[in-house]
């Protein structure tokens, strides 16, 4: 560790952002990264799910340098191949018809275009999201983030007009019940919240992880979200797919909605599209999109000539490779593996995961969440070689987002590590 470099950090760097590790990081190829004092890391955490075809990956190394070359900016002031290249690519790889894109640099700032352009589109307000979900900490996303309250706090008044569902988290439902005898009460208070607290007519959106990110790496049923898709195209409601996290080959599928046969109105995107440039985009179909006129939004960094090169590359890469199949047989092996060791330790509450996607939750003898285990478990991995993060209101849960060029035998070591960490 650099004790020097961290102190001038602490001096220089606001400490309302917070770094996982005290690690200085000097260089980084593939899954592995390197720190000053030459200790190579296997790398769990993706660089938080974004570099999901590893670090420094050649062809996205490449991909840069040639548009460095030729054009670094354009500031909406002129076209440029590689943003309009980049818009049909993702062409053919999204749902539906999904098939204009608006890009700007992050998550959050996506999320604040996905309902600027639902209001607008529809005319009406309401935008409902879920409890636990996270959409970014600017004011607009930040009002409907409730990963945690720490994140609001200090910052009220948010955004009005917005209301909240409980997300389907069937380990620890909101209403109390069990997986076994789900009747999914928690659609129901959603159809109950439309009948008490704001007509469906004044809903514009309602926005949802397919996968929880933050808020735990949960899965919801599948046919939650089948019903949820059919009660908004009821109601005249759009569906907003928050898949900042999950896009991208992270579940091993391009979007996590693909696996739930749901086609949402509105596809945020992030992260894992430009492997680690910054890039996001807000794409909806010609019919919504086409509504939205001239200066309804706009941006000057978005769409980056470089960011777009990298996100060609990433989704070249993705494809050649066979990167999502990859995801899906590995995640498998890795859930299969990890049920194994809760099996044997009580202190694993649940294991649950979409392709590289993967949540194990920690927990105290009586079955509340025991943060200070998770702690303890990443703080022996990192001791070891491996770098992985928890998430969740408790901080017990870890996050599995290895990238998905990740070998089998790289896989095998880590939960190696993993597993002796939680033996220890």
């Amino acid at each position: 560790m650099d004790n020097d470099l961290i102190d001038k950090a602490k001096q220089l760097i606001t400490p309302a952002l917070v770094f996982h590790t005290d690690i200085h990081v000097v260089k980084a190829q593939g899954l592995y990264v390197e720190s000053i004092e030459g200790k190579r890391y296997m790398d769990f955490s993706s660089g938080l799910a974004t570099t999901n075809i590893g670090h420094c990956h050649p062809r996205v190394v490449d991909a840069a340098k040639r548009q460095l070359e030729r054009l670094i900016h354009s500031g909406c002031i002129f076209y440029h191949d590689s943003e309009i290249e980049l818009a049909e690519r993702l062409k053919e790889i999204t749902p539906g018809n999904l098939d204009m894109f608006f890009f700007s640099n992050s998550g959050a700032e996506a999320v604040e275009g996905a309902i600027k352009l639902a209001r607008y589109y529809t005319g009406r307000q309401g935008i409902i999201s879920f409890t636990g979900g996270f959409h970014g900490r600017t004011m607009g996303a930040l009002s409907l983030s409730t990963s945690t309250g720490r994140y609001r706090k200090g910052y009220h008044p948010l955004l009005p007009s917005i209301f909240r569902a409980p997300y389907p988290y069937c380990y620890r439902c909101f209403l109390g019940h069990k997986a076994e005898t789900c009747s999914m009460d928690c659609l129901e208070y959603l159809k109950r919240m439309l009948r008490h607290e704001i007509d469906p007519a004044e809903v514009a959106a309602i926005i949802i992880e397919p996968v929880l990110g933050e808020g735990g790496y949960v899965v919801p049923p599948k046919e939650y979200l089948k019903e949820l898709r059919k009660l908004c195209t009821q109601h005249g409601i759009l569906l907003i797919a928050d898949e900042v996290q999950t896009g991208f080959g992270r579940t091993g599928k391009w979007f996590a909605s693909e696996h739930f046969g749901v086609v949402p109105d509105i596809m945020v995107v992030a992260k894992g599209i430009a492997s680690g440039f910054p890039l996001s985009a807000v794409i909806s179909t010609q019919e919504i999109m086409s509504k939205w006129p001239p200066g309804a939004h706009g941006t000057t960094f978005g769409g980056n000539p470089v960011s777009c090169a990298a996100a060609i590359a990433t989704i070249e890469t993705i494809e050649e490779e066979k990167l999502l199949e990859r995801a899906i047989s590995l995640g498998e092996y890795a859930l299969g593996r990890l049920k194994e060791i809760q099996k044997r330790d009580p202190k694993i509450g649940d294991v649950r995961g979409l392709g590289l996607m993967i949540g194990i939750e920690f927990v105290k003898a009586d079955g509340s969440p025991d943060g200070e285990m998770c702690k303890m478990v990443c703080q022996r991995c990192e001791e070891n070689g491996l770098i992985i993060i928890e998430c969740g209101i408790d901080k017990n849960i870890i996050r599995l987002m290895p990238p998905l060029i990740t070998t089998h035998e790289e896989m095998e070591r880590a939960l190696d590590i993993f597993d002796g960490a939680v033996k220890e």
